[in-house]
C-alpha cells in the first residue's frame, strides 16, 4: 500500500496567497467599476442639469417666473454666478464646475440643485451680494477678515477674526451678517472656475478672546451663517476650521449643527486651543502658516518666502533634538525660522567653531512659547547648532529653514561712519 501523499506546507502557502491576490484583483475590480460607474452616473446628472439649466435660461423662467422678452431677455440670458456665466451653450470653460457644485451638494439628484440653484439666484437678487463687496465698512471691521497662504491642495487660507469683532461688539446683526458675505465673496474672488483651478476655499475663523456667555443674538447669527454656507454657496467652502474655541460656543453649535446634513455638518471643524497648530499643519504647510498660529509665515516678509525649502524633525518624548546649520562661508550673515508644534520645549543656539581654538558663542537660550527668527553674522567657518529639549510624554515636530546672504557686521559699520564737522 502507497503511503499517502504528505502536503507540502510552501506549496500550501503559495496556494493561499495566490488566492489572497485573486481576492485583491478582484475586490480592485470591483472598486474600479464602482467608480467607473460613479463617474458615469455623475456625467449623465450634469448632461442633464445643463440641458435643463440652458432650457430654463432660453425660456426666461430660471428665477422661478416667466421674465420679460425682448431686450430684458438678452440680458437675462448672460445671467452670471461668481462671475461665470451660466447658460451652457455660452460654451464658458467654467460653467460645468459651477453647476457640479450645485450637484455635488444634493448628490447629484437633478430636480434638487435645480431648486438649490433657483433659490441661490433668488436669494443673491434680494440680498445682493455683489453691492456689498464695494460697501464702504469701517477699517477695523475690514482688518477682521484677511487671507494669507494657500494650503497643500492650493485653496486660499481665509481668515476671519471673530473674537475682537465679537468683544467689541462692533456691528449689529444685520451689519455683521452682510460683513460675512462681504468675506465669502471676497474670498470667492481667489478661486478659479475652470477646469483643474481652485474652486474652493478654507476659512480659518479665529474665536480667540471671544465673549464667555451666548446670547440670543449670538445664537440667531450662527444659525443663519450656518443656513447661508449650505443654501446660497455650496461647495465653495471646503473646511471652516473654527480655532479657539470657548466651550460655550461648542454646545450652541452643537445644536445648530443637527439643522443641516452630515455632508454639510463635516465641513466645520471645531478646534481647542491646544490643538490649533496641530489641526491647521494637516490642512497647510508651516510655510503657509501664520506664525500667530504656529507656523513660519510673516507679512510682508523681506528674508523668507513660501518658496524656500522647510525642513521637517520629529522630536521623541523625553529626548534632545540637534539641529546644525553649516556656515562655513566668512563675510555672511544666517537667518532662520524655527517652530516646534506644541511649544513648551527647551531651546538653545550656539556658534560651534571649526577651530578648536575658537570660542563657542552662546546666542540664546529659552523655553521656546513662540516662532522664533534670529540670525547670526559669521565670522569664522563653523556651524549654528539648534538644540530642542522635548520634557514633555509626546512627539513633537519641528519645522526650519535658513538662508544666508553677504553683509557687514554693525560694529565695522558705526566704525566706518565719520561725521563732518560745521563750523
Amino acid at each position: 500500500m502507497e503511503p499517502p501523499e504528505l502536503e507540502n506546507p510552501q506549496s500550501k502557502n503559495m496556494q493561499e496567497e495566490r488566492s489572497d491576490e485573486d481576492a485583491s484583483d478582484h475586490d480592485s475590480e470591483e472598486e474600479e467599476c464602482d467608480v467607473a460607474e460613479m463617474k458615469k452616473t455623475r456625467s449623465k446628472s450634469l448632461v442633464e442639469f445643463r440641458f435643463r439649466v440652458e432650457e430654463a435660461i432660453r425660456g426666461n423662467y430660471l428665477l422661478g417666473r416667466k421674465n420679460d422678452e425682448g431686450e430684458n431677455a438678452e440680458n437675462f440670458r448672460d445671467i452670471r454666478l461668481w462671475g461665470v456665466p451660466l447658460l451652457p451653450s455660452h460654451g464658458h470653460e467654467g460653467t460645468d464646475t459651477v453647476l457640479m457644485k450645485f450637484l455635488k451638494a444634493k448628490r447629484y439628484k437633478v430636480h434638487e440643485a435645480f431648486t438649490l440653484l433657483r433659490k441661490t439666484l433668488k436669494w443673491r437678487g434680494d440680498f445682493r451680494p455683489d453691492e456689498v463687496v464695494g460697501e464702504e465698512f469701517r477699517p477695523e471691521i475690514i482688518d477682521l477678515w484677511f487671507t494669507s497662504g494657500r494650503d497643500k491642495i492650493g485653496r486660499p487660507l481665509c481668515y476671519i477674526i471673530l473674537g475682537k469683532e465679537w468683544q467689541k461688539k462692533m456691528l449689529s446683526t444685520e451689519e455683521y451678517l452682510r460683513w460675512r458675505v462681504l468675506c465669502l465673496e471676497k474670498g470667492i474672488q481667489n478661486l478659479s472656475f475652470r477646469p483643474g483651478g481652485v474652486d474652493s476655499l478654507i476659512q480659518i475663523i479665529d474665536l480667540k478672546n471671544s465673549p464667555g456667555t451666548a446670547s440670543k443674538e449670538v445664537k440667531l447669527i450662527c444659525k443663519r451663517i450656518i443656513a447661508m454656507h449650505q443654501d446660497n454657496y455650496p461647495a465653495l467652502v471646503y473646511k471652516n476650521l473654527i480655532i479657539n474655541v470657548p466651550s460655550w460656543f461648542m454646545a450652541l453649535n452643537t445644536l445648530n449643527l443637527r439643522l443641516i446634513t452630515q455632508k454639510s455638518r463635516n465641513k466645520f471643524i471645531f478646534v481647542k486651543s491646544s490643538r490649533v497648530t496641530e489641526t491647521l499643519l494637516k490642512y497647510a504647510t508651516a510655510e503657509n502658516l501664520l506664525v500667530e498660529y504656529g507656523g513660519l509665515k510673516r507679512e510682508n516678509d523681506t528674508e523668507f518666502s513660501t518658496d524656500d525649502k522647510v525642513l521637517e524633525v520629529n522630536i521623541r518624548p523625553g529626548t534632545t533634538e540637534v539641529i546644525q546649520i553649516p556656515a562655513n562661508e566668512v563675510g555672511v550673515t544666517v537667518t532662520w525660522d524655527v517652530t516646534v508644534v506644541g511649544y513648551e520645549v527647551g531651546y538653545k543656539e550656539e556658534f560651534v567653531p571649526d577651530d578648536d581654538c575658537s570660542y563657542i558663542v552662546l546666542i540664546q537660550e529659552k523655553k521656546m512659547l513662540e516662532s522664533i527668527r534670529n540670525s547670526f553674522h559669521i565670522r569664522e567657518p563653523g556651524k549654528l547648532v539648534i538644540t530642542i529639549v522635548n520634557g514633555a510624554y509626546t512627539k513633537k515636530k519641528a519645522f526650519y529653514r535658513y538662508k544666508s546672504c553677504p553683509s557687514v557686521p554693525m560694529y565695522m559699520l558705526i566704525k566706518s561712519y565719520k561725521p563732518s564737522l560745521t563750523l
